[in-house]
């Protein structure tokens, strides 16, 4: 049983892929990110070190789970067997490629499981909750307005909105363009109108191996509590159906309950928890 870390995308996608699509939802994360990162780049999500992947080989030679991580962003892991998990946190004082890993992404169990053999203080930076539809409800009530695809000539709009979403959540990483209109290329982004004017936004991520996740999704803050982002939540967790995804999921911050609570209303359940553990000290 062991763990191989490396910095070249295609060897961990031939080793470890086909057993991380095997799990699309919990494993939503690694997915999209390595797709992000042979179509646009090794600096898909900026300038810095360059992402490294990881993939445990269990006791019958079978790989059974990875890790991604694109600093600055997290180490993410996904789903891992608890001794995986155990050995990864030991290799974090010992492999090379690990050496600057101060944060962990992971569902609830495995991040407390880890951060115990890490052999560092650490505490808990962010909760977040996956959902996945069980059933799409129109928002009711109806908010005015409808959905339309955004364009390229809606591009200086998605990037301030991106920008501005980024900075209200604290999302890492700065806002790129290349990444707006990689989304634009399959229909990616929606926005939703109100009397000739756009008031909020949605994505989806392209459908890989049969899930696509929402979001961002944002409203300016002079144009909330109208339902504007639950309709364009609604339209968008459609078009990802429409797109090919079985499984269409989502993540909210549980530090937020009005979000949890409008996603739950248009037909999302929740799934698992994922917290992200912070090395301190």
């Amino acid at each position: 049983m062991t763990w191989t870390f490396t910095s070249d995308l295609a060897s961990y996608q031939a080793a470890a892929g086909p057993a991380v699509a095997a799990e699309p939802v919990t494993n939503t994360l690694l997915l999209s990110v390595a797709d992000a990162l042979a179509r646009r780049g090794p600096q898909a999500f900026g300038p810095g070190p360059a992402p490294f992947f990881g993939w445990w080989t269990g006791a019958d030679g079978s790989v059974a789970g990875g890790v991604v991580c694109t600093p600055p962003f997290p180490l993410t892991l996904g789903a891992l067997p608890p001794e995986a998990v155990r050995a990864l946190g030991a290799a974090l004082g010992t492999e090379p490629l690990l050496s600057g890993v101060g944060a962990v992404n992971a569902r609830r169990p495995e991040a407390e499981l880890l951060a115990g053999a890490w052999g560092r203080p650490w505490e808990t930076a962010e909760e977040t909750r996956l959902y996945r539809l069980d059933g799409l409800l129109e928002p009711d009530p109806a908010p005015q307005g409808r959905a339309r695809r955004a364009v390229p000539a809606d591009l200086p709009l998605l990037l301030e909105w991106t920008v501005a979403f980024k900075r209200e959540a604290g999302v890492r990483g700065a806002a790129s363009e290349a990444a707006l209109r990689d989304r634009l290329s399959y229909g990616g982004l929606l926005l939703w109108e109100h009397a000739g004017e756009p008031v909020s936004l949605a994505g989806f991520t392209r459908p890989i191996g049969s899930a696509s996740r929402v979001g961002p999704v944002y409203t300016p803050p002079g144009r909330r509590g109208r339902g504007f982002a639950a309709g364009v939540t609604y339209a968008v967790s459609g078009a990802a159906r429409a797109a090919g995804a079985r499984e269409v999921l989502l993540f909210t911050d549980l530090a937020n309950p009005t979000s949890n609570g409008v996603y739950r209303r248009l037909g999302y359940a929740p799934v698992e928890d994922r917290v992200e553990v912070v090395a301190v000290g």
